[in-house]
């Protein structure tokens, strides 16, 4: 442990987040190091940590790596703190070979980031209800990851199955396929290839019905929590539960750190980003950004280029004028971002559900 104490001046802190730790810089208003310190991921620690912050003088702001992940509590502690957080990204590769890496370094680095001009984004608060829908939907996507590989296990199984119980297992269609496995009854003999494979079977097609279930009612509790916060998002073209909840998710509990439907744009990758060169003037598309919420805003454009008559309109007068398909929809990309963002701040600045429209236990 570094330290330096003195309490006469501004200083800028920087935090490098771990399971179970987390180390923290101190650097005064002209980036000298007075210290850094090593505190445990809990409650106490957090406490401990902002006491440590303290006592090196009056805090400007923090710079914090992985705010959505190990560092997601204790950026909710500082912010009830009343602390300036600043989300700063994994230190550069280049730099870090050639300094080297610890974690005292890079407490350092998101120290001198946010000193230095190049962090300034707001971290997300992760304290409302758009928290309970990016965790129901986690929980949702790992049941359909798990129904998935549940399937493909029972197919391949099958393929290798004698063939006699291939021939009873014709089945016309997935789910009858899985209906018809779950109600095998095969013998206690599992030395028996016969009555190992039907015993597989029937697990993994058990195994698939109850994920399916497990799905259908993520997707009522996400349907019911989605149309009780934002009725006026889902009233849009070509945005339904999933647009809906990812766009949602992006934004964040606390959207007003977004500057403007530019910012929000650039974040869904959907931003233009200038290739010209010589005579050639011209944009491409953005591929960095929130790839989720750039593919959710894929399936409204695409929607609306099929079934929106002022989009389909749009779309032969852009074409008209020389640009592809692919610059068309960036534009449009561009054009939903713009529409949908004031939906998204009206919706999170509601107050929460009320009571009869929670989702069902």
């Amino acid at each position: 442990m570094l330290e330096t104490t003195t309490t006469d001046h501004e200083i800028t802190g920087g935090i490098d987040t771990h399971a179970d730790t987390h180390t923290v810089a101190a650097l005064d208003q002209l980036g000298r190091l007075l210290g850094h310190a090593t505190f445990p991921a809990t409650s106490t620690g957090y406490a401990e940590l902002m006491c440590w912050l303290q006592g090196h003088g009056q805090i400007t702001a923090v710079g914090i790596e992985g705010t959505g992940s190990y560092g997601a509590g204790l950026a909710r502690y500082l912010t009830g703190q009343g602390v300036k957080l600043v989300e700063v990204d994994r230190p550069d590769r280049r730099a870090r070979r050639k300094h080297g890496k610890s974690d005292p370094a890079d407490a350092i680095a998101a120290a001198r980031a946010v000193q230095a001009g190049t962090a300034t984004g707001t971290p997300k608060s992760h304290d409302g209800v758009v928290e309970s829908i990016r965790a129901l939907r986690v929980a949702r996507s790992g049941a359909i990851k798990a129904r998935t590989a549940a399937i493909n296990a029972l197919r391949q199984t099958l393929i290798t199955a004698p063939a006699e119980l291939r021939e009873q297992l014709t089945c016309p269609g997935q789910a009858a396929l899985i209906t018809t496995c779950a109600r095998l009854r095969p013998t206690d003999d599992l030395s028996d290839p016969t009555q190992g494979i039907k015993t597989a079977l029937r697990r993994l097609a058990r195994r698939c019905q109850h994920l399916s279930e497990e799905i259908t009612e993520a997707d009522r509790d996400l349907s019911t929590l989605i149309a009780a916060t934002a009725p006026r998002l889902l009233d849009q073209m070509g945005v339904g539960t999933e647009v809906a909840g990812q766009l949602l998710i992006t934004a964040g509990d606390n959207p007003e750190r977004l500057r403007s439907e530019a910012a929000f744009a650039a974040l869904c990758g959907v931003s233009p980003l200038p290739a010209s060169s010589g005579r050639t003037d011209r944009h491409r598309l953005n591929r960095g950004g929130d790839r989720a919420a750039n593919s959710a805003l894929y399936t409204v454009v695409m929607v609306r280029m099929r079934h929106h008559q002022p989009t389909r309109d749009y779309v032969a007068k852009r074409t008209e004028q020389g640009l592809n398909k692919r610059e068309i929809m960036r534009c449009l990309k561009r054009y939903v971002v713009r529409a949908l963002l004031p939906l998204i701040r009206d919706a999170l600045a509601a107050p929460n559900p009320a009571p009869n429209t929670q989702i069902a236990a």
